[in-house]
């Protein structure tokens, strides 16, 4: 391959690569007035956190985050948005900012089913 092709090529599949692996990827289409369990903040756990807050939990964890129930309890007495807000869960990585928007509005929303 000609020496002046292979360096745009290079050029152009590094920029492809970087631009396509940013956490902001897996945000959730999310609509502000209308943030309940079941149509957002569920995909949102089982992505993130179900790897290890399974029935039984694993990997360290204290409690499962399978069913609506055990997020509100997490929400409500484990300070389950202030471990997101501050990086220590997931421990696999973060959260968006939109899917902590996500979350604390379902709060302030009154946790909807």
């Amino acid at each position: 391959m000609n020496p002046f092709i292979k360096l745009p090529f290079k050029i152009l599949l590094g920029t492809l690569l970087f631009v396509s692996c940013t956490n902001e990827d897996n945000n959730l289409p999310i609509e502000d007035n209308n943030v309940t369990y079941t149509n957002t903040i569920k995909a949102i756990i089982d992505v993130n956190c179900t790897g290890c807050h399974a029935s039984p939990p694993i990997n360290g964890a204290l409690m499962t985050l399978i069913a609506y129930n055990n997020v509100i309890e997490a929400v409500q007495n484990r300070n389950l948005i202030g471990r997101i807000e501050d990086g220590s869960m997931p421990l696999n990585g973060s959260l968006s900012s939109t899917q902590i928007k996500a979350i604390k509005d379902w709060q302030i929303g009154g946790l909807p089913e």
